[in-house]
């Protein structure tokens, strides 16, 4: 599982990944509109319809972006970290309202109604210059998970399906996803133009789609794990258990809780037990230096809470 640390990725890392990404995806929207109502094609309509829901999608993404980094507050004393996430997942449905249920359904309208194919030279013109700069997009994104699981030592994949930046994981996929549909959206236009069929628009319209519900549904259940709650993973449970136990006055970990909070931010809380005889002034220090050596072996922890806890009580 992807580690996180707090010189992990930076908002404003993050920010400009998904501006770029809007950016590419407004422009490409409505190329890719005006040549779907040229040639008449339901993919390329469908793939103006992805391409809105990716705008929105980027645009949820800034606020979820821009709302994380407020500072905790008395109303919010953990922060607002976990705002991200929640934006984050409004983004997924997004994904889901906005691209997928309108491919589905213009699809399955071409494949009853039939259409009319007319020119389809602009839409092969917009391809092209979209897949440049989706293509572009998603270098960008993809440059900041591999710096990300090169420092952290992680493998690429492994990296981007478990890691707590949900935003440049949504504009990965989402690009991935876009480079497909327009493959798929070019494959209709080449299957009509070579049968004189709407089938084969019909078709990619409808995969264009489920590939979006594809998109939708992963980020949507990373996000909604966050936002429930998860662990830090193994390696640095561990090494967190190990910190807690380096303490001379230290006998056992009895219970440990762990949290990610953001990308760079994680909550632990711990009962500790500690030597009999130990004084309050004592268990105090070793809280103290349990704290600290705890934020420099892993710089994300930035609320710790221990609890004094004899085993035999529990």
């Amino acid at each position: 599982m992807a580690d996180i640390t707090a010189d992990g990725p930076k908002n404003g890392e993050s920010t400009f990944t998904v501006i770029v990404a809007a950016a590419a995806n407004l422009g490409i929207a409505v190329a890719k509109a005006v040549a779907g109502l040229i040639s008449g094609s339901s993919a390329m309509l469908s793939e103006a319809a992805h391409s809105v829901a990716d705008t929105v999608t980027e645009v949820l993404l800034l606020a979820a972006l821009k709302r994380s980094e407020k500072p905790a507050d008395e109303d919010h004393p953990l922060g607002h970290a976990g705002e991200r996430y929640v934006w984050a997942l409004l983004a997924a449905v997004a994904t889901f309202v906005g691209g997928a249920v309108f491919s589905v359904y213009d699809g399955v309208h071409t494949l009853t109604q039939g259409e009319d194919l007319g020119d389809p030279v602009a839409s092969y013109v917009v391809l092209a210059v979209a897949f440049v700069l989706e293509g572009f997009s998603l270098r960008t994104a993809v440059r900041q998970v591999r710096a990300e699981a090169r420092r952290t030592r992680t493998p690429f994949v492994r990296y981007l399906r478990h890691t707590p930046d949900t935003t440049v994981k949504a504009v990965v996929m989402e690009d991935s996803a876009a480079l497909a549909g327009l493959l798929l959206a070019a494959g209709g236009l080449v299957g009509g133009q070579l049968t004189g069929s709407g089938v084969w628009d019909g078709v990619a319209s409808i995969l264009i789609g489920a590939l979006l519900v594809y998109v939708a549904w992963v980020l949507g259940r990373s996000n909604a794990e966050l936002l429930v709650g998860r662990a830090l993973p193994p390696r640095l449970r561990e090494a967190v258990h190990e910190e807690l136990l380096a303490d001379e006055h230290v006998i056992a970990v009895v219970d440990l809780t762990t949290l990610i909070q953001g990308p760079d931010e994680a909550l632990v809380a711990a009962k500790i037990d500690f030597r009999d005889g130990s004084t309050a002034e004592e268990i105090e220090r070793a809280c103290d230096r349990a704290e600290a050596r705890l934020r420099e072996r892993i710089p994300a922890v930035r609320r710790v809470y221990l609890d004094p806890t004899s085993r035999r009580a529990r």
